[in-house]
């Protein structure tokens, strides 16, 4: 790599979050309940008839009342861009009214006010792992087409009121998800095991529609709005170099580049019919759908954690501790405290992979390590973190960005997840941290939601700062 090298002018270095992980005040200025209120123990469990005490993101990191102290210290780490998620249910409290709930949305101006107050765009996701409780208990979610009446109307709303604030928009969260979790990522209230292959693939079509939408009538309400779609992206290698091994790996690619395929090409490609013929499975198609679905995303975004394997031999079928969506580990790599496995390269290959596939912009809106810290007094009298674990994984992956960038992808910024700790959406956990801001809150609801700086914010600043040439000094 040339030492010299910097990212791109304008590149968007930023943080990221979801609302429901770190804003709390989940009842407040009429809020509704969302799926995640009844979520305690995060992705893994069922669900709780009520919202519980136990449940971390009920108050979250209290980011409701605090986001003018947080975003300041964004601002003081250089951020360019902030992604945060419109909680749905702030804004339509059981999701099916006709008129929106004033107070909510007033928050989201004061917050977007609060960002641009300081140069930083605001990249918002439209529906983050939050959907309206009553529109999952009531409709059955995605898998009920009304739902795409619903959000167009929330669409319209939110597009309409933050026109001249938000230029940046993903229509949903790690989408492809919705397979493995329906719940979370669907609101599909029918559990997993009764749910057929044919309302899951339904309910992926309706949100398919949903986000064309969202596309088209982003643009007619503001040309200048870049609208992009949201994946899990997790390469997959073959286990072995044994044929049946790579076959395994192109049909579980399939189940990814499905949803990738269908927002950047605007149309269900051959080998998901076949898969969807030989199921038995029969998507129902209203007039229109295939026109509104030519409505494809300016950019493609992505989170990206880790990769995995996958065998044709049943006996080496060991699934991923952590992983979300399936695979088998590598064994040349290692894992995190929560068994996600570490593969910076991976994200250069990725990145190739879908830029080589589509040739649109790439956005990297979530990266990040989940870990425990420890808050230390040094030698000043502060309170840190001395998180170098979280650095060097950062600062390999960033190295593993510039390398594309030299391969000739085209990025237009990169997030990182859980800029300031917030609860982790896969165990509910906040000892699982990924933050550059150390948030005094701990599993057992005590602590003073201090927020305090760790090391990495400073170096955070610093890789802004230069634009990433420090990534390269060493």
């Amino acid at each position: 790599m040339n030492q010299s090298f910097q990212f791109p002018e304008g590149f968007l270095w930023g943080g990221s979050v979801s609302a429901n992980q770190l804003e709390g005040a989940y009842l407040e200025d009429g809020k509704g309940l969302s799926i995640q209120d009844i979520m305690p123990n995060g992705i893994m469990t069922p669900p709780t008839e009520e919202p519980t005490e136990d449940n971390m993101k009920l108050i979250g990191i209290d980011f409701y009342h605090r986001y003018k102290e947080d975003i300041k210290l964004f601002a003081e780490m250089g951020f360019k861009v902030f992604r945060t998620s419109i909680a749905w249910s702030r804004i339509f409290p059981n999701g099916d009214e006709i008129e929106p709930n004033e107070k909510g949305l007033q928050f989201y101006d004061n917050l977007f006010d609060e960002c641009l107050k300081y140069g930083i765009e605001p990249l918002v996701t439209i529906s983050h792992y939050e959907t309206p409780l009553h529109l999952s208990r009531e409709y059955d979610g995605w898998v009920n087409r009304k739902m795409i009446e619903f959000y167009e109307r929330y669409i319209r709303t939110i597009f309409n009121r933050y026109k001249n604030k938000v230029k940046y928009w993903l229509t949903f969260n790690e989408i492809n998800s919705i397979l493995e979790h329906p719940f979370v990522s669907g609101g599909i209230s029918t559990p997993k095991e009764k749910l057929s292959q044919q309302d899951l693939y339904q309910a992926v079509h309706h949100e398919f529609v949903a986000s064309a939408l969202a596309v088209k009538v982003g643009h007619e309400i503001n040309p200048d709005f870049k609208i992009g779609c949201m994946i899990i992206a997790m390469p997959i290698y073959p286990l072995t170099p044994d044929p049946k091994d790579v076959i395994q790996v192109m049909n579980a690619d399939h189940k990814n580049t499905f949803f990738s395929d269908v927002h950047a090409r605007g149309y269900y490609p051959s080998y998901i019919k076949r898969y969807l013929r030989e199921n038995g499975i029969d998507i129902h198609f209203e007039p229109g759908d295939e026109e509104i679905l030519k409505h494809t995303v300016d950019f493609i975004s992505f989170s990206y954690y880790q990769s995995s394997c996958e065998t044709a031999d049943p006996a080496k079928q060991i699934k991923g501790e952590g992983n979300l969506i399936g695979g088998v580990p590598n064994p040349h790599l290692e894992a995190s405290e929560w068994g996600w496995q570490i593969d910076p390269q991976g994200l250069r290959y990725i990145m190739n992979v879908l830029y080589d596939r589509y040739q649109k912009p790439l956005f990297i809106v979530e990266n990040g390590l989940g870990a425990v810290d420890q808050l230390i007094t040094d030698q000043n009298g502060e309170k840190t973190v001395e998180d170098d674990y979280r650095i060097d994984y950062l600062q390999q992956h960033l190295i593993q960005v510039a390398e594309a960038i030299q391969d000739g992808v085209e990025l237009m910024g990169y997030t990182t997840w859980g800029c300031i700790d917030l609860v982790s959406a896969t165990t509910a956990q906040l000892k699982k941290r990924y933050g550059f801001i150390y948030v005094d809150r701990h599993d057992d609801g005590t602590g003073t939601l201090e927020r305090y700086r760790k090391k990495s914010f400073y170096w955070y600043k610093n890789v802004i700062g230069t634009n990433g040439r420090v990534l390269f000094e060493n």
